[in-house]
């Protein structure tokens, strides 16, 4: 939906010339939060997430920061320092024209801008899924003038009306999430208006703005090895929020600036590789362009937990068809607290008896498979079976006993890199690798494939064919256990440029290799989720949540991993031991209910009575991940902090709330779990996983909307509760 405001303003001075401005000012997007677009023969074109912007004296903009923002040597910034807005060519643009069309379940809004002293010109468009409050926004440049243009950074988008929208600073938190191996997704809020936050300069007594930031980065390829490249704001009052990521599975940044005008007091920037931050610029002769990475954000009324909702079903929206995993079997992986890395033959036929009888519909070989000489870290590459791991039988042989015990034979890989005792480090061409200042970069023992190079793709291509046409692989665990750093400088005006096109190239093979292959699943895993980012999870079908070993800290990992990813792509893994007491068994099953059940563990070694068990909580998977798949995520003890004693995940539908609940405190006597979707009306709660143990005593006020939990006497432990109207 497009309105309207063009309008004409007269100010005082140009009264007397009898001058007027012309203004575009229009509302685009439909549901409860439209944007609003404004522009003036005098200013850039803005985006406003609020209705409430100032569009009557447009000579008052000109402190406010244009939709896009275009870095380049020789031009600079209007105001100096370190920020992304406010730039010169940025200042310079003006509106071109609009235009806006709909298609099969979503909305298109294409927006032009131009700036005379270079030529260039910048198209921005805006995309929005039927029946969801979140946009996705991508610009292009493009070089219409006669000079070479050299890049420094271009913002995605620069969103404003964040005043309008969230409400006065001193009100709103500042989400972000620390995140790394074994640690990933731990999420915690500050203070905008606290020392953490943004001070008050008192910018009218100095006359123009303050010149830090509050701003977030992700370096390299591990594009969520740091910090997650989703973050949001929350109104703590009213609930107001909004919440944004950078789709990239490379470099980031976004950036949350102060403003001049009290009324516009915050400003917000999305952005891919920057020069300051990751070494990238790039040439723009004239007639090149260059197309951001795309950036989406949601708003909502109904806290951080209302913002990220309308984010899951942007995200649902988002994703490539999916073909073979439909059903989203249940998978079983050797790996985790299992063989970690050593299959043989001798240990594998165990388990995948134990798999079958467990209820798996898959095993995945996990890696060591190729290796043989006993490390199989440095010997990546070749992708053929080993030849002293599966004896007389070999890797098919092992492969053909899984589809005999009626599962589906999956296979680790990493193919991204190569190792550096690998054959095929020396019979590839240099040009398939990536290289710094004429030397082949490598880390921990890797090299990399360069996927800007046809080499690379197309020895990747054989070895995907073999693995499935030859091998009869259908599932893929996809891995990737190191990262280059700036990345290539070959063919690149810097290692930034080049880094951006290998991972745009990698993201475009792994579509066409899904377009080939449709009848297999790909599960997308970076020692753990270091790269757990929107472009991967867009292109993959679950992502592995973490490498955490320890049971007793996987929780708040699952509980949290549904602010990245929708609830039935969370591959948390459960890898229960005979040694373990029943709770035990139960508490790392739960976990994997809470998101996409991955089964590990040496289950080959539990007994029946451990093995019922396990197979309660599968038996119960099916039912489970179908109501996660329509379910929207809430935290009732808020989003777990990394040592809380309780953490608790709800799985939200209309009909029903599936509760997660993780008791880390043997002492505990009780909590007490905020389900508001329920308040003034009562409740049944049954416990789905684990009925055979012990259930815990629950007490419900419909008033507070409160579901207390008596722990007392239940140790550590784990439920997954079912809470309905009654």
């Amino acid at each position: 939906m497009v309105v309207h405001r063009s309008r004409c303003w007269l100010g005082a001075t140009a009264a007397a010339s009898m001058e007027t401005t012309t203004m575009t000012d229009f509302t685009w997007g439909a549901g409860a939060f439209p944007l609003r677009i404004v522009a003036t023969d005098s200013t850039p074109v803005m985006l406003s997430i609020a209705q409430g912007v100032d569009a009557v004296e447009p000579e008052r903009h000109r402190a406010r920061p244009a939709l896009v923002e275009v870095l380049a040597l020789g031009e600079g910034r209007g105001l100096n320092n370190m920020r992304a807005i406010r730039t010169t060519i940025g200042d310079r643009l003006r509106y071109v024209d609009h235009t806006a069309h709909t298609g099969e379940g979503t909305a298109t809004l294409v927006v032009r801008q131009r700036d005379e002293t270079t030529g260039l010109l910048a198209t921005t468009t805006l995309t929005q899924f039927d029946g969801v409050d979140a946009y996705r926004v991508v610009s292009t440049v493009e070089n219409t003038g006669t000079a070479e243009l050299v890049l420094q950074q271009v913002t995605s988008a620069t969103l404003i009306g964040l005043t309008g929208h969230l409400g006065a600073a001193h009100d709103l938190d500042l989400w972000t999430a620390r995140s790394e191996w074994c640690a990933e997704s731990r999420w915690f809020s500050t203070a905008l208006g606290g020392a953490g936050g943004f001070a008050d300069i008192n910018t009218p007594i100095h006359g123009h703005f303050a010149r830090g930031t509050i701003s977030l980065a992700g370096h390299s390829t591990w594009s969520s090895g740091e910090y997650l490249p989703v973050a949001g704001i929350e109104n703590r009052v009213d609930g107001h929020s909004l919440v944004w990521e950078i789709e990239n599975s490379g470099p980031w940044r976004w950036e949350l600036d102060t403003l001049f005008d009290p009324a516009e007091a915050l400003a917000l920037a999305l952005l891919g590789p920057t020069d300051v931050d990751h070494a990238w610029t790039t040439r723009l002769a004239p007639g090149d362009t260059f197309t951001t990475v795309p950036a989406s954000f949601a708003l909502a009324t109904g806290g951080i937990t209302g913002a990220i909702s309308a984010l899951t079903g942007h995200r649902r929206l988002s994703h490539l068809d999916v073909h073979a995993d439909l059903a989203r079997p249940l998978i079983y992986n050797d790996y985790m607290n299992a063989l970690m890395g050593d299959p043989t033959t001798e240990k594998l036929l165990p388990l995948i008896d134990a798999a079958r009888a467990s209820g798996a519909s898959y095993f995945c070989i996990d890696a060591g498979w190729y290796d043989d000489g006993g490390d199989w870290w440095p010997s990546v590459g070749a992708w053929e079976p080993s030849t002293v791991r599966f004896g007389e039988r070999g890797l098919t042989g092992v492969l053909d006993y899984i589809r005999e015990a009626g599962m589906t034979p999956g296979l680790w890989v990493e193919p991204e890199v190569v190792g550096v005792l690998s054959p095929v480090a020396q019979q590839l061409p240099d040009d398939a690798f990536m290289y710094r200042a004429g030397v082949r970069i490598v880390e921990h023992d890797r090299y990399f494939l360069d996927f800007r190079s046809a080499s690379a793709r197309e020895y990747l291509d054989g070895v995907f064919a073999r693995l499935i046409t030859e091998y009869g692989a259908r599932y893929f665990k996809w891995d990737y256990n190191v990262t280059p750093g700036s990345g290539p400088d070959t063919s690149a005006s810097g290692p930034g440029e080049g880094l951006l096109g290998h991972t745009r190239a990698h993201l475009a093979w792994v579509e066409a290799l899904r377009a080939r292959y449709p009848e297999i699943i790909l599960e997308a895993c970076s020692s753990g989720a270091q790269r757990m980012d929107a472009a991967i999870l867009a292109r993959y079908d679950l992502q592995s949540t973490s490498d955490q070993q320890d049971y007793r800290l996987y929780p708040t990992i699952a509980a949290s991993a549904p602010m990245s990813m929708p609830l039935e792509m969370a591959g948390n893994w459960a890898y229960p031991q005979s040694e373990w007491s029943d709770e035990q068994i139960a508490f790392t099953l739960v976990t994997g209910l809470s998101g996409r059940l991955y089964l590990s563990g040496n289950i080959d070694r539990l007994d029946e009575h451990q093995l019922a068990i396990v197979r309660e909580a599968t038996s119960a998977y099916p039912e489970v991940i179908a109501h996660h798949a329509r379910a929207l995520p809430a935290w009732p003890l808020g989003l777990p902090v990394w040592d809380d004693a309780q953490v608790a995940l709800a799985s939200a539908t209309d009909d029903e709330t599936l509760v997660f609940v993780w008791n880390r405190d043997a002492a505990a006597a009780a909590t007490s779990l905020a389900l508001p979707a329920f308040v003034g009306v009562d409740v049944t709660v049954e416990t789905v996983f684990p009925t055979a143990l012990p259930a815990w005593p629950t007490t419900w006020n419909s008033e507070t909307g409160q579901l207390a939990v008596d722990l007392a006497g239940a140790g550590e432990s784990a439920r997954v509760l079912r809470v309905r109207r009654a």
